[in-house]
This record gives structure tokens, C-alpha cells and sequence, in this order.
């Protein structure tokens, strides 16, 4: 089988987690009756001093739920350009929200308090209003950089002061959590919403949770609803999200420490020009200049070893729970051997 580096989405369910969603009790969640889905929801909710939560079947749909409470037509959103919400849901916040989205070059996909204060629009008939800010930890396109609390306290503080709601799409939180050792209780206390997915490295295999106070979910619950993601009997489901969180978020330190293991090995590569700084499962690297991306990858593919492109000269890896030590060391020979 080839190493598969292309996403820690591929991931599949091991054994005791099959076994866990085969005897998982059932309900109709749409009618807040599946009592696994409930089991989860509180959990996750309870990890990070929230009062509620929503399983839903996506990041993406958690992140566009949030903005859809957090926001009315014409209002804005601020975060880095790199955020998954801006790249990658599809222009989910102007299609589903009505909203216009504000940019700012961050650093590696994060932003600062200064820069947030600097794009807050002023309250002219002719401009949106800005309303919400979305953060994302770890930040996918950035390489898997990460902010710690420190640095969320002054978005935070400035976020209260000047009305506005702060998300955190923590698509990879776990991730971040492993390496700094901060509390979720202290993350959670930090937002007015948070979106976990658990399809990632944690291995379940779909699903991700909003979490908030009880109105915010009593609203989210609503726009589940409207954007499909009413799901019935989804304990199956749940419980596998469930053994990931009691299974799983420990061990991503390995994949963190995984990628930095094969980023000393491309930094020491003639044929990579830059490697992206390594801080959690995700690396990033760019090709030297008589090298592109596409022939690059068609090569490492032969040598089963898959990846995907992230530029024209540009190759990201991303790490997870279903590569063995065995692919790490075959992942190294292949890369040394690179001509």
C-alpha cells in the first residue's frame, strides 16, 4: 500500500472503534433523541466549559453554521487570507450568509490584534459592518502554525470591547493542544464558538462539533437543519467521534513530531529550496527552481509515496495515525534518494 501523506483525512476506523460505532445505542438526533449523539455532544462541551454543542457532518458545515449565527446580511467577517473559511467552503459565507469577508495578511495564517482593530470598518451606510472574527488553529494553509493563548487574549479582549463575536475554527486543535499542554477548558472560555472536527487525525470517519452557549446551539440547530445536516440515527457515527476523544488525541504528538522528523530530511535536500516552519502534523516545503510540484509528486508517486500540490512549486505532507514507523523509514530512504 502506498503512504498516503495527502491528508489526515484519509484516515480510517480501526477495529475497537468499529466495534464501538456496531454497538453504539440509537435515536433520531433531529429530534435530540439519539442518545450517543447526546452522549457526545455533552462531552465535547464539557471539555471546553461550554454549554452545548452540535454534531454536524462537516468543518466545513460547523464553520458556516457559525457565521450564519454570528452574522446578518451585509455584515462582514474579518480573518487571515489563508482561513479555511475563505479558501476552501466553497464562498460558503457570502452563498449562505449573506456576508462579505474582510482579509488580512497574517503570518503563516495568523493574525494579531492590531491588524483585526486596523480592519474593523467604520459604521458607514455604504460599508458592511463588521461582526465577527474567525481564527483558525492549526492554520491548514499556513503549515500547521498555531497560536497559544497568549496571543488569543488580545484578539480576545479586543473583540469584547468593540462588539465583536470571535470564532475558532479548530479544524486541528488537538493538534496544537498536544504541544503547548494549554487546557480546552481555557480555549473554550476564549471564544463564543468552536468548531472541532473529529475526521482528522483523531480517525473517526466523518464528523465534526460546534460548540457554545445553549442559545448559540438552539440557532445552529436550526441551520443544521436548513443546510441538510439533520442526520437521524448518527450515534453510529458519534460513537466513533467518542473513541477518538478518548483514544486518540494523546498519540498526535506523534504525527507532530513525525513532520518535523521528515522536514529535517527535505531541509537538507538540494532539490527543496524552503521548508515551511514545522510546528504540528502539517508540512509544507518548496521545490527548488528547475522543479514543479506536479512532476514532483508524479515521481514520488511511483515510489508510492502520495502527497499533493499547494502551489505550482510548492508540496504538502500531512501526517497522521495510520502511518507506521515502517512508512516513516520508507518515506526517508525515498526522499534521500530524490534525484
Amino acid at each position: 500500500m502506498p503512504v498516503n501523506l495527502i491528508s489526515d483525512t484519509v484516515t480510517l476506523p480501526c477495529t475497537e472503534m468499529k466495534k464501538a460505532m456496531i454497538t453504539a445505542a440509537l435515536g433520531d438526533d433531529v429530534f435530540g433523541e439519539d442518545p450517543t449523539v447526546n452522549r457526545l455532544q455533552d462531552r465535547i462541551a464539557s471539555m471546553f466549559n461550554k454549554e452545548a454543542a452540535l454534531f454536524c457532518p462537516s468543518g466545513t458545515m460547523t464553520n458556516q453554521i457559525a457565521i450564519k449565527v454570528h452574522t446578518k446580511a451585509l455584515d462582514e467577517v474579518i480573518c487571515d487570507h489563508y482561513s479555511h473559511v475563505y479558501q476552501y467552503e466553497t464562498g460558503g459565507y457570502a452563498f449562505n450568509s449573506g456576508v462579505a469577508i474582510n482579509l488580512i495578511e497574517g503570518e503563516n495564517g495568523k493574525i494579531t490584534a492590531p491588524q483585526i482593530e486596523s480592519a474593523i470598518k467604520p459604521l458607514y451606510d455604504w460599508l458592511p459592518e463588521s461582526k465577527l472574527v474567525v481564527l483558525e488553529n492549526s492554520c491548514n494553509k499556513g503549515g500547521g502554525s498555531y497560536y497559544d493563548l497568549n496571543e488569543i487574549r488580545p484578539i480576545r479582549k479586543l473583540c469584547k470591547e468593540r462588539e465583536l463575536k470571535l470564532h475558532l475554527d479548530g479544524a486541528r486543535l488537538f493538534n496544537v493542544l498536544v504541544e503547548t499542554g494549554e487546557s480546552t477548558e481555557d480555549w473554550g472560555d476564549s471564544f463564543d464558538s468552536i468548531s472541532i472536527c473529529l475526521s482528522k487525525g483523531l480517525g473517526s470517519p466523518a464528523g465534526s462539533v460546534l460548540i457554545g452557549d445553549k442559545e448559540f446551539i438552539r440557532q445552529a440547530r436550526r441551520f443544521r437543519k436548513v443546510m441538510g445536516g439533520g442526520m437521524r440515527q448518527s450515534g453510529m457515527l458519534a460513537a466513533a467521534c467518542i473513541y477518538a476523544l478518548e483514544n486518540n488525541i494523546s498519540r498526535l504528538k506523534i504525527d507532530n513530531d513525525r513532520a518535523k522528523r521528515i522536514g529535517k530530511v527535505l531541509s537538507q535536500s538540494t532539490w527543496v529550496e524552503t521548508v515551511r516552519p514545522v510546528q504540528t502534523n502539517i508540512l509544507i516545503f518548496d521545490l527548488a527552481e528547475n522543479l514543479m510540484a506536479e512532476k514532483v509528486l508524479q515521481t514520488l508517486e511511483e515510489k508510492d509515496v502520495l502527497a499533493t500540490a499547494f502551489g505550482p512549486r510548492t508540496i504538502r505532507f500531512v501526517f497522521h495515525k495510520d502511518i507506521s514507523e515502517q512508512d516513516m523509514y520508507w518515506v526517508e530512504r525515498i526522499l534521500k534518494e530524490f534525484n
